[in-house]
């Protein structure tokens, strides 16, 4: 697939389903309008709200709209959304791949609505009553166990193998991996709560929910022009990121179409890592000491080598002191392509705050969400070359992790993983 391609499918808009009677959705966006929200413009759509006396229109905000049938599972190139929630369940005991597919078909089934401003089929809570769609998107994805608990071990990916061990882990098995994963985002909390409580009724006595934990970004709208995120540390965050602009960019973020095992074509894997920050430290460093850990300016992101923020990297560089403009150690030189043999990957995060722990410290940081065509030639290089030299390790707990293997998107009429588990 070429990165046109690709930019094409993402800037696709589908129609509102007939008979929409949640939100009243009367209109979408065109593809013109669809594209300008994807790249930051401000194209206002057609959708309406229902008043009872009168039809408003939503705002460009809630009435963005991302289909949830495709080529690849939405969630993944989609822009960040303000709002997220992550759940992990695991199959409950005597359930198997019969109980699988029926679970896999009703979270399609509900997902495929709300995505499109359509109420729950059965029993819908009118949480989010008054709102569009607000880009919504419901991924799903499959652990290492899931195999082995729906007898489909000889089709498992080799590319889901377990993640090594690292040396700055500190694990949290209660809140790590699991049989079957659930990404929601959306640009409204409530939007995207009302479908994880849809996802939970959905799971039934087939799947319990193992973890589950919220995330958050900036919204939509809040700066004056469309900018890089930061994280808790303050810091642009996915200045480096791949785009879709690049050439190689569905070759590292998507499974082939050809690709093996073939019901993961077009398909991605998701690795998510729960870190903590230690946010009481880093913000006692000065200014000038954070920009050499993070090896790019606070204010703007551009990097200590020089230029904006989107100036390549010089990791060459020297300053007039004779020392390395980006230190040795610095994060973006550890964890640089150029330092890790061309691996890359696409970071779609979310930051966390669960309030104060025991100790009075901040229980903050990031959802760290990568996706790749392969871990193993991702994450797995990068996060290794880090645990050995970033000095950003200092300031980050490492306390939840797990790996899935979230297949390609369905088409209409198909479910999420139907060539895996009835092929």
């Amino acid at each position: 697939m070429t990165a046109q391609t690709l930019r094409t499918e993402q800037q696709q808009q589908q129609p509102p389903a007939p008979g929409v009677t949640r939100r009243r959705l009367l209109g979408t966006a065109t593809a013109t309008g669809a594209a300008g929200l994807v790249a930051g413009g401000t194209g206002v759509t057609a959708v309406l709200r229902d008043t009872g006396d009168e039809s408003v229109p939503l705002t460009t905000v809630g009435a963005t709209r991302v289909p949830f049938h495709g080529t690849h599972q939405a969630g993944i190139t989609t822009p960040l959304q303000a709002a997220g929630h992550l759940a992990a369940f695991d199959l409950t005991p005597g359930a198997g791949r019969k109980q699988a597919a029926a679970l896999l078909r009703r979270w399609s089934r509900t997902a495929a609505r709300l995505t499109a401003g359509e109420p729950a089929s059965d029993g819908d809570t009118g949480i989010a009553l008054d709102a569009g769609p607000s880009s919504l998107t419901v991924t799903f994805g499959f652990g290492h166990t899931f195999f082995d608990r729906t007898d489909l071990t000889a089709r498992r990916p080799a590319a889901l193998a377990p993640l090594p061990p690292f040396s700055a882990d500190a694990l949290d098995a209660r809140r790590s991996d699991g049989d079957l994963w659930v990404q929601i985002g959306a640009d409204d909390p409530l939007v995207a709560y009302h479908a994880l409580r849809a996802v939970l009724r959905d799971a039934g006595e087939t799947a319990t929910l193992r973890w589950q934990t919220r995330g958050f970004n900036r919204t939509p709208g809040a700066t004056a022009e469309p900018r890089t995120a930061r994280n808790l540390m303050g810091q642009v965050d996915g200045t480096n990121n791949p785009t879709p602009a690049d050439d190689d960019f569905a070759a590292r973020v998507f499974v082939p179409a050809a690709g093996q095992p073939d019901w993961m074509a077009n398909g991605s894997y998701a690795v998510f890592r729960r870190i903590r920050m230690l946010l009481d430290r880093w913000e006692t460093l000065p200014l000038e000491r954070q920009e050499r850990v993070i090896g790019r300016r606070k204010s703007d992101g551009a990097p200590l080598s020089g230029g904006g923020e989107h100036t390549p990297v010089d990791l060459g560089k020297f300053g007039a002191d004779g020392a390395l403009a980006v230190a040795g150690d610095a994060h973006v030189r550890v964890a640089a392509p150029a330092s890790n043999g061309g691996a890359a990957m696409l970071r779609r995060p979310f930051s966390y705050d669960d309030g104060l722990r025991d100790d009075g410290a901040p229980d903050a940081g990031l959802l760290f969400i990568a996706w790749q065509a392969d871990p193993r030639h991702g994450f797995v290089p990068v996060q290794r070359k880090l645990d050995r030299g970033d000095g950003l390790s200092r300031f980050l707990r490492h306390e939840a992790s797990a790996l899935w293997a979230v297949p390609g998107g369905a088409a209409d009429g198909e479910y999420v993983g139907q060539r895996l588990l009835e092929g």
